[in-house]
């Protein structure tokens, strides 16, 4: 697989000459690209390449850590880490307008520039009666895929965004907001799009239409809890029931992988869990997700460890399932330097939490695994969508419409980490609709879409078992934040300035 990502390099080299807005015209508007099956699929390799930039990838994990609530970061921390910027804004929920939440609009609207590129140059036919006709369909299916969730991320951060969907000329250079309840739609519109085109045409490191699928449960599990944000004459039960059909045809055709820690190194990509990918190298994407997220002197190379979980995070998961495999697999609290071999604690391995610096467990899914990798850069694949997810989402969906399957899914989950539902998923409706809400947590924490997760339910779930769990905490102190409890602040992100300056249709 590395070889193949080396190989995508030299291909997408044609193509590309810059990750910035300003995308090279083969993207936009040329009709030549798209006539040519293998020079579309090196546009399309161009599409996920964008993905993998570190905009659109290693900020939309770094905004997605500090807008959950259950992050800290050392990043520009100093020696009194929670007095730092990053901590007093965007990590405490109280968002400014700060460079990298705008790199990250740039970077996701980069990405829909691609797409659209694609989706207004292909050609699809209904009913392909030859392999390049399969294959441009599943071109355009993959562009249709990529731009909702382009857009799914989008609305989710800042509500309403400029909707994009035809190519940028000399008279179409301002776009106002489109409400969000309008964007979903169109998301909703492009996943269909995708559902009905892709094909799997390019086989491993590509995502099948099941993907499209599950981002429409995804939606419609969205829209089932946000009644500002549904279609007239939709009620919230049709949309249970909408992600439930979605999911489900999704459900079997995946498998959880036996070792849960190995989701998160790269001795396992495209693994039977995995239902869509991001193909790393860090020849060919330069991937700084294990520069930015190990731990110093963890390894040998450069690295910041940049994300540490709070404490009160890591106390909530061991306390309701103390022997969770999964705590290994996520947290990281005792290690050896790498350089001199000297032993390194923190919380809870240290328990003392008399410094910044040793209060909080730092995040071990990004984490280079490798103590002896010497390179900024690494080459762990990126995992967005995956079984795991699915089945606690097949968990939730069921138990809003009562079908009696609910706890099969939950099982399923438990089974692989040796573990079985206990407790609230024996209660009420509601007892279970809590703990189902918390394993997305135990289960998928950092993987980015913890903030997402948190606010789905609502400005008062979050506050209530979110927020202020966490800001009372009884091991409290200085080393930890206070967390905003503003709706103003907690729920969306400011459209950054740069957009606001240069875009003469928002205010």
């Amino acid at each position: 697989m590395k070889n193949l990502k080396i190989k995508l390099l030299l291909i997408i080299g044609l193509f590309i000459t810059s990750c910035d807005l300003d995308e090279d015209p083969i993207f936009l508007d040329s009709n030549a690209v798209y006539t040519d099956v293998a020079i579309a699929k090196a546009a399309l390799d161009g599409i996920y390449q964008s993905v993998t930039s570190y905009n659109t990838q290693e900020l939309r994990t770094w905004v997605d850590h500090g807008f959950s609530g259950l992050f800290l970061t050392s990043k520009q921390a100093g020696s009194n880490g929670a007095n730092s910027i990053n901590n007093q804004t965007l990590y405490s929920l109280k968002p400014a307008y700060d460079a990298p939440s705008s790199d990250l609009w740039g970077g996701l609207y980069s990405v829909i520039a691609r797409c659209n590129g694609a989706i207004h140059n292909i050609d699809v036919v209904n009913e392909p009666t030859s392999l390049d006709e399969s294959k441009f369909n599943d071109i355009a299916g993959q562009a249709y895929f990529v731009r909702a969730w382009s857009y799914f991320y989008l609305t989710r951060l800042w509500g309403d965004v400029p909707l994009w969907l035809s190519l940028p000329n000399n008279e179409n250079l301002h776009l106002s907001t489109t409400a969000s309840k309008e964007v979903y739609a169109q998301i909703i519109a492009d996943a269909q799009m995708a559902v009905g085109l892709m094909n799997n045409s390019f086989g491993v490191g590509y995502p099948k239409q099941f993907a499209a699928n599950m981002l429409l449960a995804k939606v419609y599990m969205t829209l089932a809890t946000n009644p500002n944000l549904r279609a007239d004459g939709v009620s919230e039960m049709d949309y249970w029931q909408l992600a439930y059909d979605q999911a489900m045809h999704v459900y079997g055709q995946y498998s959880l992988v036996p070792d849960y820690s190995s989701l998160f190194t790269d001795t396992n990509e495209n693994s039977s869990e995995s239902i869509w990918e991001l193909q790393i190298s860090q020849v060919a994407a330069n991937s700084q997700m294990g520069r930015n997220y190990t731990p110093w002197k963890y390894k040998l190379g450069q690295h910041f460890g940049w994300s540490k979980v709070r404490s009160a995070v890591y106390d909530f998961h061991a306390y309701i399932y103390p022997n969770d495999p999964r705590i290994e697999a996520t947290y990281l609290s005792s290690w050896v330097r790498a350089d001199n071999g000297n032993p390194v604690n923190v919380y809870p391995s240290n328990p003392n939490r008399n410094s910044w610096f040793n209060s909080h467990p730092y995040h071990f899914k990004f984490t280079e695994k490798d103590t002896q990798h010497n390179n900024q850069y690494n080459d762990q694949n990126l995992i967005i969508y995956r079984y795991g997810e699915l089945l606690i989402m097949l968990a939730e969906i069921s138990n809003e419409l009562d079908n009696g399957q609910q706890l099969g899914f939950v099982t399923e989950l438990l089974n692989r980490v040796g573990m079985s539902p206990q407790g609230a998923y024996y209660g009420t409706q509601d007892e279970f609709r809590e703990a189902i809400m918390y394993e997305y947590r135990f289960e998928l924490l950092g993987e980015g879409e913890d903030s997402h997760h948190n606010r789905r339910r609502g400005f008062n779930y979050f506050l209530e078992q979110t927020i202020n769990p966490i800001n009372n905490w009884p091991g409290n102190n200085n080393h930890d934040i206070i967390s905003s409890t503003n709706p103003s602040q907690v729920m969306y992100l400011q459209i950054p300035l740069i957009e606001i300056n240069t875009n003469d249709l928002i205010d």
